[in-house]
């Protein structure tokens, strides 16, 4: 899995950060999106993320999530 793939969520997933949802569960198992960034560095550091992989669902939605969590629809 690479930056510009586009992924779907395979596994349920519930999320508090969901723009039309906001505060309250909302699942996004089956959405697509954009592998925007895949997180190993901070600050010029080394990091080990719990969640590494940034999609980009929609314009304003965007979310950290596990590559278990993700089958490739088309890679880039």
């Amino acid at each position: 899995m690479k930056t510009g793939d586009r992924v779907r969520v395979n596994k349920s997933v519930i999320v508090y950060i969901h723009p039309e949802n906001r505060g309250q569960p909302f699942d996004i198992k089956g959405q697509e999106g954009d592998v925007k960034a895949i997180v190993t560095e901070w600050n010029g550091r080394p990091v080990s993320a719990n969640l590494p992989i940034l999609v980009q669902f929609s314009k304003k939605f965007k979310a950290h999530l596990r590559e278990d969590e993700l089958e490739i629809v088309q890679s880039s």
